[in-house]
């Protein structure tokens, strides 16, 4: 099996086999631009190296032998040589792209003897030992553990010594004295010595880059971002170019289009005389990339044209990685950018404007749950006047967010896991390290760094507001405190944080709604222009379906009337329905909320103007509605009048063992049907207020918890002859609530007297697995964890067990009724790989909260696509 191609063998569709960084570098080599020569050791030889219990076969080596040979015979460099020694890089890229999460080392080959060869030939002695110091500390943390840190204050005791800024400032013979205390460093922390042999380094390194693919930050990115354990990483080996040579030299990144907004423009920064780990660190803060036209004009102009040339060739926003040696221009990497998902929008948006891509392509390159970011609050203009700004930064990851700041990603998780906080994670900078931190913070806030930094990266990436390079912050790890001028700030304050402006403030400031318009309209309009599948709203509240007719709804999936009878006054009359002894003692209750309900519906069905609104008639155990503590039943007492040791007397006769599997649902309407007659008065009453109003509306009713054809016909009956009492000339649909197996398992009679199906997942769910739902949560965690279950199945569809259940009902559905419609209306109507499923099997709708309807728009017409490509 060939285990290493080098950049001249591949081409940007072996992402698979060499990564996405390897495919990119021989995607770029064929196009004929400046790359820097080596190789990639691929994903299968990473598969190897794991089933070989993590260790490099003797296979592998020996190409990597073969394959130094050939690279040396290419350059004219070797290792070792007194001359020309060849060093290289070793980076890792996994087949879907990891920023920072796995390892890299730069400037393999470098020893006691070559450091002095590469100061000769370049007559440089201080770039020479800067590039040895940098090998040693990378080495150091990724092949022996070492901490950063150590070597980090090894430089910070050197410029505090010496009254220096910055690192540049670092002299040739400051530099030999960092590079013998970072050895000295290896011996007292690893009790090992640096390797001078560049075999051996390069072995380990490879060894590192192999292990770092399940290093602990490696781990929870994939979770965060759902990317498969079993892709492995490729590693890259390059020739190494200099970006820290001289004032002639420099290293950047940039995008070919501005992550953060989305704006058609070179967006990057770059450092002279530095290498790559200096711009994304933010250890130093780079330039913006225009100033290099300045600088450098023919570089500039010379990037500018590649940068474009590859976003044609990739039809896709580009992020690029560059070193300027000695005015010479060297790519190092290409790849699709991230970027938030306002730029994600818009970019895909201008694409199709532009004729690169069409809307097909464009909405599958949109992440359905990113949607949900663009969604959130920005700040209360009004409130936001009362507040003056601490600081302003880069505004790095655009939205607004208020919470408790800490300095560590371990305080920053564990006050969100164990105290439930909204945290703000604080620091100088950020690395690969904090990304625990990062993913539960609600903003990441940085004294140092640019736009390009791993903090804005990271920011963006996961759509969290951010800013970074807030200069005036400063952060006292030891102490636990930071201070932005005369402002002290400890562990637990709150402040906001505005990443789209790059302000921040002290203390919380409230948020205002979000809207839906410009390119997101434009990208929701086309997804509903393609997909197949309806998208509907669960809403009990005029106020919600207002919400999400704002988001374009297609009606109401689900009204759940039980939410109705919450409020004081009808909590009353709803205690006072069921704890009447009988029919007589609930006809006052009842009409009291018959005129609540009625009005309710009317509300609704009004702002439908005509959209189908589906209204499921009471569901939950009446003992959810009555009082429980000895202190409310007193209450409640009082209010009926009656004494409380009546009250409790009768409360415990209407208890039950199991109560959501006991009298509830469509058993109601057996045993009380009167509730269920009164509900369907309240609904074609409300109709037919609207017909006299000059406005149609075919109601949709849904009985639910059904178990059988012949209770499904008892219950329509009891509506059918309820409506025919109020009205001959209303059009109606009675269908039924699909959410319990036995349903499923008979879908072809209960179609006999069904005009609709409409999935309830969650109790679907708890009754295909035997899980409460409200209490999965005391073991839910470790089965994810332990690998038991992919996921919580209250939150994306159990596709063996549940999924194969919903299947089987639409399949014996339809072979009663070929046009019945389906739909799902349980939590998992607006999750993404749910709504993939449902697709699948033939759901004729989803109904979800209104804020998902945007992520359920683009995912029912990813869906869509998808089915037609295959």
């Amino acid at each position: 099996m060939k285990q290493i191609y080098f950049f001249s063998e591949g081409n940007k569709d072996m992402r698979q086999l060499l990564g996405g960084k390897g495919a990119n570098l021989a995607e770029m080599t064929r196009l004929k631009l400046p790359v820097p020569a080596g190789f990639t050791i691929t994903t299968e030889a990473c598969h190897a190296y794991q089933r070989n219990n993590n260790e490099l076969s003797d296979s592998l080596i020996q190409e990597i032998d073969n394959a130094l040979i050939k690279l040396s015979e290419y350059t004219n460099k070797s290792f070792n040589d007194k001359t020309n020694p060849l060093l290289i890089s070793v980076r890792s890229g996994a087949a879907i792209s990891m920023p920072g999460m796995m390892d890299t080392i730069l400037n393999i080959g470098l020893n006691d003897e070559s450091v002095v060869a590469l100061a000769k030939i370049t007559n440089n002695e201080r770039f020479a030992y800067d590039s040895y110091r940098r090998l040693l500390a990378m080495f150091g943390n990724v092949v022996y553990g070492i901490s950063e840190e150590i070597f980090d204050q090894v430089l910070t005791d050197t410029k505090k010594d010496n009254n220096y800024k910055s690192d540049i400032e670092l002299t040739t013979d400051d530099l030999k004295s960092i590079v013998e205390r970072f050895k000295e460093i290896y011996t007292q922390d690893a009790h090992k010595a640096f390797p001078q042999n560049p075999q051996e380094q390069l072995l380990a390194a490879v060894n590192s880059v192999f292990e770092s693919w399940d290093n602990n930050r490696a781990r929870v990115y994939r979770k965060q971002n759902n990317i498969p354990e079993t892709l492995g990483t490729a590693v890259n080996v390059q020739t190494m170019v200099f970006g820290n040579a001289g004032e002639d030299c420099g290293t950047g990144v940039a995008f070919t289009r501005n992550p953060a907004t989305g704006e058609k423009n070179l967006f990057g920064e770059y450092l002279l005389n530095a290498q790559g780990e200096d711009v994304v660190s933010g250890v130093r803060t780079p330039q913006p990339i225009d100033t290099l036209k300045l600088s450098m004009p023919k570089i500039y102009d010379q990037f500018a044209e590649i940068a474009q040339k590859l976003e044609d060739h990739y039809e896709d926003m580009q992020d690029l990685e560059f070193t300027i040696e000695h005015g010479e221009l060297f790519l190092l990497q290409a790849r699709d950018g991230k970027r938030t998902p306002e730029a994600a929008v818009k970019i895909a948006v201008d694409l199709v404007n532009e004729g690169l891509i069409g809307k097909k392509t464009a909405i599958k390159r949109i992440d359905p749950e990113s949607i949900s970011a663009m969604l959130h609050a920005d700040f209360d203009k009004v409130e936001l006047k009362k507040h003056t700004s601490l600081t302003t930064g880069l505004p790095a990851s655009p939205g607004a967010a208020s919470g408790q700041i800490y300095f560590t990603a371990e305080e920053a998780k564990n006050a969100h896991d164990d105290k439930h906080q909204k945290v703000i994670l604080v620091r100088q900078d950020t690395s690969p390290e904090d990304i625990e931190g990062m993913v539960v913070s609600e903003a990441i806030v940085t004294s140092r760094g640019g736009m390009t930094s791993h903090a804005a990266v990271v920011a963006r990436g996961m759509g969290s507001t951010g800013v970074v390079g807030a200069h005036e912050l400063q952060v006292d790890y030891k102490n636990k405190v930071a201070k932005i001028n005369d402002t002290v700030l400890k562990p637990g304050d709150w402040i906001s944080v505005d990443g789209t402006k790059g302000k921040i403030y002290s203390g919380q400031i409230p948020t205002s709604e979000a809207v839906i318009k410009g390119d997101l309209s434009i990208l929701l309009d086309w997804a509903k222009e393609i997909s197949d599948m309806g998208v509907y709203t669960n809403a009990d509240t005029p106020a919600d379906f207002q919400k999400a007719l704002d988001f374009d709804a297609d009606g109401i999936g689900l009204t759940r009337t039980e939410h109705m009878f919450f409020k004081a006054e009808r909590l009353l009359q709803m205690r006072r329905l069921i704890l009447a002894k009988d029919a007589t003692g609930r006809k006052d209750p009842l009409e009291k909320l018959l005129a609540m309900q009625q009005n309710d519906f009317y509300e609704i069905y009004k702002l439908s103007a005509g959209k189908s609104v589906t209204v499921r008639l009471l569901d939950p155990p009446l003992h959810e509605f009555l009082p429980h503590d000895t202190k409310e039943i007193k209450l409640v007492a009082d209010e009926l009048n009656e004494t409380t040791e009546d009250l409790e007397n009768r409360i415990d006769s209407l208890k039950e063992l199991n109560p959501m599997l006991g009298h509830r649902g469509d058993r109601l309407a057996v045993t009380f049907p009167d509730i269920y007659q009164m509900q369907v008065r309240a609904i074609i009453n409300a109709v037919l207020r609207l017909k006299d109003e000059g406005i149609e509306i075919k109601p949709h009713i849904m009985i639910p918890l059904t178990d059988s054809k012949a209770e499904m016909q008892w219950v329509r009956n009891l509506v059918e002859n309820q409506i025919k009492e109020l009205s001959s000339d209303v059009e109606y649909q009675v269908g039924t609530m699909m959410e319990m197996p036995r349903a499923c398992v008979t879908a072809n009679q209960i179609a006999e007297v069904s005009d609709f199906f409409s999935f309830g997942t969650n109790d679907l769910t708890q009754l295909t697995f035997g899980y409460s739902r409200d209490d999965v949560g005391s073991f839910m965690p470790e089965y994810i964890k332990q690998g038991i279950l992919p996921n919580d199945p209250f939150q994306s569809v159990d596709i063996e067990g549940v999924g194969e259940l919903m299947k089987m009902a639409v399949d014996r559905g339809r072979q009663t009724n070929k046009q019945l419609p389906i739909g799902v209306c349980g939590e998992v109507g607006g999750d993404p790989k749910s709504i993939q499923f449902f697709d699948k099997i033939g759901i004729t709708y989803v109904s979800c909260s209104p804020y998902r309807i945007p992520v359920a728009r683009i995912s029912a017409a990813q869906a869509t696509i998808n089915k037609k490509d295959q």
